[in-house]
C-alpha cells in the first residue's frame, strides 16, 4: 500500500490538498483531524471539560467511531451518526485540541487509522502522521502557510458556515492552538525527519502540482 502523510498547523491547507490529491490519484483521504474533533464534540455533549482527563478517558468505551468513504468522501460517523457538519465549529476545535493532548484518546484512535492505512492506498493528514501515526509512510510532507494566509482562510470557512467571529479572533485561536499542538507532552505537532516542507501560501495550483510531481518521482 502507499502511504501519504501531510502534516502541517490548522489552516495550512492540507485537508484541502489532500482531498485533491486523494481525487487525483485514486487514493482515499483520511482527514485525521475529523476524528479527534468527533471526540470532542462526544464530550462536549457529555457536559465533560475537555482537559479533565479521567473524566474523558472514562467515556471512551462509549465511543463507537468509524470512517465510512462513500464516492471519495469521508464520512465520520460517531455512534452511528453522520457528525461531518458538526464538527467544525471554532469550539469543537478548541475541544479536540484539549481531548488531543490525552495519551488514552490518542492510543484509542491509533489502531482505527493504522489499520485504514494497511488496507488502502491513502492521502492522510494531521498534525502527528508522519512521526507517530505512519512513521513508515511513503512519501512525508510538512505544510506551512504565512499566519495572514490561514487566518484569512479559517475565517473564510467558518464564516460560510454561518459562525459570527472576526479574522483577529480567528488569529488569536490558531495561535493558540498551534502552542498547545506543538508543545503537548504526547506526540507533538511537529515535523518528521524526513518530511518535505511545502509553503502553501501561495496559488493553490501551484502547490497541488508540486506535491504531485514529488509523490510520482517517489512513487514511481
Amino acid at each position: 500500500m502507499i502511504n501519504i502523510a501531510i502534516d502541517g498547523p490548522s489552516g495550512s491547507g492540507k485537508s484541502t490538498v489532500a482531498n485533491v490529491l486523494a481525487e487525483k490519484l485514486g487514493y482515499i483521504h483520511v482527514d485525521t483531524g475529523a476524528l479527534y474533533r468527533a471526540v470532542g464534540l462526544f464530550v462536549k455533549r457529555s457536559g465533560i471539560a475537555p482537559d479533565d482527563e479521567s473524566a474523558v478517558v472514562s467515556l471512551l468505551s462509549d465511543i463507537d467511531l468509524r470512517l465510512v468513504f462513500e464516492d471519495g468522501e469521508q464520512k465520520v460517523m460517531l455512534n452511528g451518526e453522520n457528525v461531518n457538519g458538526l464538527i467544525r465549529t471554532a469550539e469543537i476545535s478548541a475541544f479536540a485540541s484539549r481531548v488531543s493532548a490525552i495519551p488514552a484518546v490518542r492510543s484509542f484512535l491509533l489502531d482505527l487509522q493504522r489499520e485504514i492505512a494497511r488496507t488502502n492506498n491513502i492521502i492522510m493528514d494531521g498534525r502527528d502522521i508522519g512521526t507517530v501515526i505512519l512513521p513508515d509512510a511513503t512519501v512525508k510532507f510538512f505544510m506551512t502557510a504565512s499566519d495572514e494566509a490561514r487566518a484569512e482562510r479559517r475565517f473564510a470557512e467558518l464564516a460560510a458556515k454561518g459562525e459570527k467571529t472576526t479574522p483577529e479572533e480567528v488569529r488569536a485561536a490558531m495561535e493558540k492552538r498551534d502552542r498547545q499542538d506543538s508543545t503537548r507532552a504526547v506526540a507533538p505537532a511537529v515535523p518528521a525527519e524526513d518530511a518535505i516542507f511545502i509553503d502553501n501560501s501561495g496559488p493553490f495550483d501551484q502547490t497541488l502540482e508540486k506535491i504531485l510531481s514529488i509523490i510520482k518521482e517517489k512513487t514511481k
